[in-house]
């Protein structure tokens, strides 16, 4: 039995005391785009998951034994991190910029479905039909062969005129009457903003970089400073997911529209910096990293923090919603604590190992539950069935509490030195403590893998027939 997460829930309180942040079912030439990049964002999930299955077997004590060698894990790794990070994410914002965009420029939104869709095929290939090692520089890994590469330049090209047609379309001093669409539709349009500057980032990256740098020390530089600001574009779409859930879930937000706004207009501040970055520090430099992580440290949590809280409040105010919303209240918790644990242990990092990796997979799986509840509520308003609400509502808590116990792991082993981008013999886990914390990381990233397996059953349950 299926039940609509589309259900309407009273509101009371007037608008200058706390608006409904949610936005309304959009034109039915937006739908259709808004479904493409649907399919699109949960078919990358798919290969994630795979992938994902493969990295942390290859980590496992005793079980990484029967891989034959590290570079197994490696390219694994490499396929997996930009699936389930920068193709998943961004294909899950053209989710949210195409259903919030008046059906103006459409050829343009299919234009970029098409270029990402060639690209994401292309990166998933790449490792079967053209030879080249893995690197594992951050933010986007590379695997250093001429087929790969093409297929990240052909999603880039996508996700650039979609941001482009996001900048152009997308209404955000209003969207209808009520004015608090209107600030989820800003907050999506300060994340287009975050995304356009991070293309910029990496342009201005490529035309810069010293001809004579090559492999590992290129890519680094290249993506550096763009991966920093991409993480403000993920962390805008994910608050706009907080505040859509908060209100489905039934609550009272204690946040007016216009303070909302002004704190999405802070949290995308900061990235406007990045090309004075670059024309006062060397690309590839000490100065021009350091200069991108005081960029994070300083302003990644000017919006996250207030809005969060804020969110906190009205969702503890409001208690255990009724069973249509459980899953929207299952994935909104799950997220926020998730963010929480993860920018807690940001605190913590001083060397690179896995205290890194447990920093990023808070964050990132914050991310990834917040678009997961706004899938349960976007598959009715882009004309397919409701998920099924039983197996919905427990999607979140195995998904989250499996990446909780897995940066858990990893936390515990980068305590006892455990070095992060390594598997197999080359982890040297000799003592009790790293064995216990890699076993853990290995048990909790297997959960997480069930918990996302969850989410594209329920998913494509729902997609497999339309009701209109």
């Amino acid at each position: 039995m299926t039940v609509s997460v589309e259900a309407k829930f009273p509101y009371d309180a007037p608008q200058d005391v706390g608006g409904v942040y949610a936005l309304p079912t959009p034109h039915q030439a937006s739908q259709r785009l808004a479904a493409g990049w649907l399919w699109l964002s949960f078919s990358a999930l798919v290969g994630a998951g795979l992938f994902a299955l493969l990295v942390v077997m290859a980590r496992t004590p005793y079980v990484s034994e029967l891989f034959p060698t590290v570079d197994f894990f490696r390219s694994a790794l490499v396929v997996h991190v930009d699936l389930s990070v920068l193709l998943w994410f961004f294909a899950f914002a053209g989710v949210l910029w195409g259903a919030a965009s008046p059906p103006r420029w459409t050829p343009l939104g299919w234009a970029a479905l098409l270029l990402a869709v060639v690209g994401v095929l292309v990166v998933v290939i790449s490792p079967f039909v053209s030879s080249g090692g893995p690197l594992m520089n951050n933010y986007i890994p590379v695997l250093e062969n001429r087929v790969f590469l093409t297929g990240l330049f052909l999603f880039g090209c996508g996700i650039g005129l979609l941001a482009l047609r996001a900048l152009l379309t997308i209404p955000f001093t209003g969207f209808g009457t009520d004015g608090a669409g209107g600030v989820l539709c800003f907050g999506l349009y300060t994340a287009a903003v975050a995304t356009t500057m991070a293309l910029i980032a990496f342009s201005w990256a490529y035309a810069t970089i010293p001809f004579f740098v090559r492999g590992l020390p290129y890519y680094e530089a290249l993506f550096w400073g763009g991966g920093h600001v991409m993480q403000f574009a993920y962390t805008l779409l994910m608050l706009v997911g907080w505040l859509w859930l908060a209100t489905e879930c039934g609550a009272q937000l204690p946040l007016t529209p216009r303070v909302a706004l002004v704190l999405f207009a802070i949290g995308v501040a900061p990235v406007l910096f990045t090309p004075l970055i670059y024309a006062l520090y060397e690309t590839n430099s000490g100065d021009n990293m350091e200069m991108f992580i005081k960029m994070m440290k300083v302003g990644g949590s000017l919006a996250a923090m207030p809005i969060g809280l804020a969110v906190a409040l009205a969702v503890w105010k409001r208690g255990y919603p009724d069973p249509v919303a459980r899953p929207l209240f299952a994935a909104l918790v799950c997220s926020m604590a998730l963010f929480a644990v993860g920018g807690g242990i940001s605190l913590m990092i001083k060397d690179s190992n896995t205290i890194i990796t447990a920093h990023y997979h808070g964050t990132g799986g914050a991310v990834s539950l917040a678009f997961m509840g706004l899938a349960f509520v976007l598959l009715p308003k882009l004309g397919f069935r409701a998920p099924d609400l039983k197996l919905a509502s427990w999607q979140p808590y195995v998904y989250g509490g499996g990446q909780l116990l897995h940066i858990i792991g990893l936390l515990w082993s980068g305590g006892y030195g455990v070095q992060r981008k390594v598997a197999g013999a080359d982890q040297n886990l000799h003592s009790f403590g790293q064995v216990a914390g890699m076993g853990l990381m290995g048990i909790g990233g297997l959960i997480a893998v069930i918990g996302g397996l969850m989410f594209l059953v329920v998913v494509f349950r729902a997609m497999r027939g339309k009701t209109r």
